[in-house]
């Protein structure tokens, strides 16, 4: 995961003070997760063990093959998913540093006790 990605400068929303860096990245990681099919992809590729082609993803989502590239595309850039090429076609899953990063990001509970 390159340093520059929102998810590799998140800190947990718990933490005692966020830095404006932080803070910054943490609203780019919210935004790309901001649309329902980006969660719904997020989902897709959560509950599955194996990477996942575009291919796969277009019939469930109901969007073209090129609104669902677009939507990876900007998962990927924030750092939640990772792509691998074979061939004609990419497959993605997700990251597993992100899968971690975001648990905590949003984990609150200690906060409200």
């Amino acid at each position: 995961m390159q340093p520059d990605t929102p998810i590799a400068c998140c800190v947990p929303l718990a933490a005692p003070l966020l830095t404006d860096e932080e803070a910054d990245a943490t609203a780019t990681l919210f935004r790309a997760l901001a649309d329902p099919a980006r969660v719904r992809i997020v989902n897709a590729l959560a509950t599955t063990g194996e990477p996942v082609c575009v291919c796969e993803l277009i019939e469930p989502l109901g969007l073209s093959q090129g609104t669902v590239s677009h939507h990876l595309k900007k998962l990927t850039d924030a750092g939640l998913l990772e792509r691998e090429q074979r061939g004609r076609w990419a497959y993605y899953s997700l990251s597993p540093e992100a899968a971690t990063t975001l648990a905590a990001l949003v984990d609150l509970r200690e906060a409200v006790r």
